[in-house]
């Protein structure tokens, strides 16, 4: 369904739905109430859409009665326009802009694989409580690099078989029969959708990249922002102490089994580390 800018609609609560409505030009669905209680702001992950959070907020509704949740699709995903940059950077500001203008007051900000990335810049440079990051390395070298290797096939009609095996990676295999259907379903990687997210790993050189990225970890060392991880498989121990050097005060929790998506495996799980975060400190 596609949604005007500036309409809303009531959808089944029960289902995680709340909401619908456009806020700085991206669908969302907004539930709960702005209260004395961090918001929380969902972020979907690479060619997927704000759906894929719904059962964990109709669990967080059992766990923490109506909190303010926000999630969103992003920019050129679900119900939400496509716009002329993808960049990091520029995302991550449009993900501002929607704060803003929803009145979020210092959120904090979940985001699941590339978008737990984003959430990162994110808390760098605005105001924010704190972050989730679902089961996203923080090292984006490997990645870089793996994406730069492709770029013919992913540039040309490979690209759907390149796509698979991406896909194959994240092992949605492991989840159930109907989380495997959410997620299906709330899939669509679309060529030049996922070319113009990964433009800057084609365009700017690796190394650039990385800086960037550590930038952005060492404002949130320095301002000590709450940081949690949610992973689907044990952390490789290098990369765990990588993480404990660059991010201090992240915390692990890991649902083994559950692959790329812990929050489709277990939401009630996923809605109990929501909830938690609703007594998060302010960062210094």
């Amino acid at each position: 369904m596609k949604i005007a800018k500036g309409s809303s609609i009531e959808s089944s609560s029960d289902q995680g739905e709340g909401i619908t409505k456009t806020i700085a030009g991206l669908a969302v669905d907004d539930t709960g109430d702005s209260d004395d209680r961090v918001p929380l702001v969902l972020l979907h992950g690479l060619s997927f859409d704000r759906r894929m959070w719904r059962p964990s907020v109709a669990a967080l509704r059992r766990t923490d009665p109506r909190r303010r949740v926000v999630a969103l699709d992003l920019p050129g995903h679900g119900d939400s326009p496509g716009w002329p940059s993808y960049t990091l950077e520029s995302v991550a500001q449009s993900i501002h802009r929607a704060v803003e203008e929803a009145q979020l007051e210092s959120p904090v900000v979940v985001g699941h694989s590339i978008s737990a990335v984003i959430a990162t810049i994110y808390a760098a440079r605005y105001p924010t409580r704190g972050v989730i990051n679902v089961d996203q390395s923080l090292e984006v070298a490997p990645f870089a690099h793996l994406i730069r290797s492709l770029a013919d096939q992913l540039h040309g009609p490979g690209f759907a078989g390149t796509w698979e095996m991406i896909a194959a990676s994240m092992h949605i295999e492991l989840l159930d029969g109907a989380e495997q259907e959410l997620v299906r379903s709330t899939s669509r990687p679309r060529q030049d959708l996922i070319l113009a997210y990964w433009q800057e790993l084609f365009d700017r050189p690796v190394k650039e990249i990385e800086d960037f990225v550590a930038v952005a970890l060492a404002a949130l060392r320095a301002s000590a922002v709450p940081y949690l991880v949610v992973a689907g498989a044990e952390l490789e121990p290098d990369y765990q102490k990588w993480l404990g050097t660059v991010l201090p005060q992240a915390t692990v929790t890991v649902w083994p089994g559950s692959g790329h998506f812990p929050q489709v495996a277990h939401p009630d799980l996923f809605a109990e580390c929501l909830a938690s975060t609703a007594c998060w400190p302010t960062a210094r």
